[in-house]
């Protein structure tokens, strides 16, 4: 049976050796991109790989014409993940150490994007399997390659050109998943404009987690966003952010509520700011 959404540690632990899982440590920080690598290097869940947000999950920045953390050539990415040993059988499971908001989330979506469903993100992540006194590893990790059999899905992804056709029908919904006083210009910006796109609305993703850092059920999820959707398929649904990370965490929790696939703003708020001609709300 494959994991295709989220993963407990006591699974994880039982699937350590076999060949045909892969662990992906995805650790990442907005304020010192050398963090997540340095502690990866320092311990790690034994047999994981490193994925860097910034060089393995992200492609050039092209100044004025794409956000913070655009997707890399989906031919350069399908050979990173054939380099990573990801096979038509591989079993991936992805963490960092935010509960999947920084950067897990992302690796589970682009593995879907390439048409690879056998991946899911550890529910709490580092800090919970650390917590729970499961063994870590410093060892350096080489995996043998594989084929990895590359089936682009275009349909979970969303344009900016998609957005502003659809940000004020009322037959879709588009969703910042930020927080409430991001959404409204307020605290930590990494980028120079502050707001939202017009007539998005507030689906912060901090809200998938329960108090200790654990997704909360697939019955209180499903209630979550059917409450935020209304009669809008989540088909006709696009989540965004600050720069399509943490958008992802919506996307994830979205399909353990068992309400399918909604789609991924990757350019997001860095990318909409990027012409002062576009509109902004506060």
């Amino acid at each position: 049976m494959a994991f295709t959404t989220i993963l407990s540690a006591q699974t994880l632990a039982e699937h350590l050796d076999d060949p045909n899982w892969l662990v992906i440590d995805a650790r990442f920080t907005l304020d010192d991109e050398q963090w997540g690598r340095n502690e990866y290097e320092r311990a790690h869940i034994p047999g994981a790989i490193y994925a860097d947000l910034g060089t393995d999950l992200s492609g050039p920045v092209i100044p004025g014409k794409t956000g913070r953390r655009p997707l890399p050539d989906i031919a350069t990415f399908a050979r990173t993940l054939s380099d990573w040993g990801v096979g038509a059988g591989t079993q991936v499971v992805v963490y960092d150490a935010s509960g999947g908001l920084m950067a897990a989330s992302r690796v589970w979506w682009m593995l879907r994007w390439a048409g690879h469903d056998a991946v899911a993100v550890l529910d709490g992540g580092w800090t919970s399997w650390t917590k729970e006194g499961r063994p870590v590893s410093s060892d350096a990790v080489q995996r043998q390659p594989a084929e990895f059999p590359l089936t682009e899905r275009p349909q979970l992804f969303a344009s900016l050109e998609d957005v502003d056709r659809v940000r004020l029908d009322p037959e879709w919904a588009v969703f910042d998943s930020r927080s409430k006083e991001g959404f409204h210009g307020g605290g930590v910006y990494h980028d120079p404009v502050r707001g939202h796109i017009p007539g998005a609305r507030l689906a912060n993703r901090a809200d998938t987690l329960d108090a200790s850092g654990h997704f909360r059920s697939p019955e209180e999820l499903r209630a979550h966003y059917l409450g935020l959707l209304g009669d809008v398929p989540p088909s006709q649904t696009i989540f965004y952010c600050g720069s399509g990370v943490t958008a992802a965490q919506n996307l994830v929790a979205l399909a353990h509520a068992g309400l399918g696939d909604a789609k991924h703003y990757i350019g997001s708020w860095s990318e909409w700011i990027l012409d002062p001609a576009r509109p902004v709300e506060l």
